[in-house]
């Protein structure tokens, strides 16, 4: 019998000796289309998360409805418009990409027995769909991986969240695992320099590299999220496989929101003082988004680019994504296959 409630029952047909499993991807989400409404509606779901936003409710929901809501979607509808792809937004088209080639890896080694759904936190495809999936298809154990590679209560923790609200309507749970981070993994490294590295072989000439990661506030850390050690922890690691000196690359973090003291130094601040240091050519990569999406694609390709400019630097370039990249899809898949131990 299956794990889920309301599962139509096994015909003949189907194997009922061996265990079925699920494998979830999840990454953070993005709105439907590069609208004000369509991004409205994206924000309220992101930014009602306690999570995300830990401020007193009494506080914290009346700027949002009276201040956020209403403007912050005026110019965030923008952006997205100047990096919209003919498929939809990059982070869920890059999503789609590498989620397939993460599927077909795992078909390989265990034919059906494994399948694999993508959701978004918030927005499409919702968790809560991709659980009904796995219910539909009588899995029994299930292996989530958000698509966080340093783990972070805001990004991480909620995939947790999300998942455990979709299992509260199912009677028997599935055997569940969740994989926390793979900051330190050394397919994921490995993918990561490589990527620099061929960004500088199409330069031409390798430069300054900046480390730009999603910034959280400091308050996060100070109650025990393992998030900065675990970006300085990639950081560290990637200079080593590029064999890189202390003055060739530095660390930062960007995308700050509200007037909360976040971890530092800011990019922007970073990218101000290498441009004053004399620094005029800098290769920016940003290991904490698994795909491309606005804070790379728009933040650091597109506005910090023209703030370096502005400060005297002359070339400022993002190392694109790892993406649907074939050793990207291959790490994830090995870091599934690794937890699968046991299940299979």
């Amino acid at each position: 019998m299956p794990y889920f409630h309301a599962v139509a029952p096994a015909t003949a047909s189907q194997d009922t000796s061996a265990s079925r499993i699920g494998v979830l991807l999840v990454n953070l989400g993005t709105p439907d289309a590069p609208t004000y409404f369509s991004v409205q509606r994206y924000l309220r779901e992101f930014l009602s998360d306690r999570r995300v936003i830990d401020t007193s409710r009494l506080i914290w929901l009346p700027l949002l409805y009276g201040v956020v809501l209403p403007f912050r979607p005026l110019r965030t509808a923008r952006n997205y418009r100047k990096i919209w792809m003919n498929e939809g937004s990059p982070l869920a088209v890059y999503s789609k990409r590498l989620a397939a080639k993460i599927s077909s890896l795992l078909g390989a080694t265990f034919g059906d027995r494994v399948q694999l759904e993508l959701a978004m936190t918030y927005g499409n495809p919702s968790i809560a769909r991709a659980i009904q999936s796995f219910a539909s298809k009588g899995i029994d154990r299930l292996l989530v991986l958000p698509l966080y590679p340093q783990y972070c209560s805001s990004t991480t923790g909620s995939v947790v969240d999300g998942t455990n609200r979709a299992l509260k309507r199912w009677r028997a749970l599935p055997e569940s695992r969740f994989i926390n981070d793979y900051h330190d993994d050394g397919g994921y490294i490995d993918a990561l320099a490589h990527k620099i590295r061929l960004h500088w072989d199409a330069k031409g000439e390798r430069s300054h590299l900046l480390f730009s990661y999603h910034g959280i506030p400091v308050s996060y850390v100070e109650k025990g999220d393992p998030y900065q050690r675990q970006t300085e922890a990639t950081t560290r690691l990637v200079v080593a496989r590029l064999g890189l000196s202390d003055t060739e690359w530095s660390h930062c973090y960007q995308s700050r929101f509200g007037r909360v003291t976040w971890l530092q130094p800011y990019t922007l601040d970073k990218i101000k003082e290498l441009a004053e240091r004399g620094i005029r050519d800098l290769t920016v990569a940003s290991p904490s988004f698994a795909v491309d999406c606005l804070e790379t694609l728009e933040e650091v390709a597109l506005e910090y680019r023209d703030r370096f400019l502005e400060w005297g630097g002359k070339r400022l370039t993002l190392v694109a994504g790892l993406n649907d990249d074939d050793e990207h899809a291959q790490a994830l898949a090995a870091i599934i296959k690794n937890r699968l131990i046991g299940w299979d």
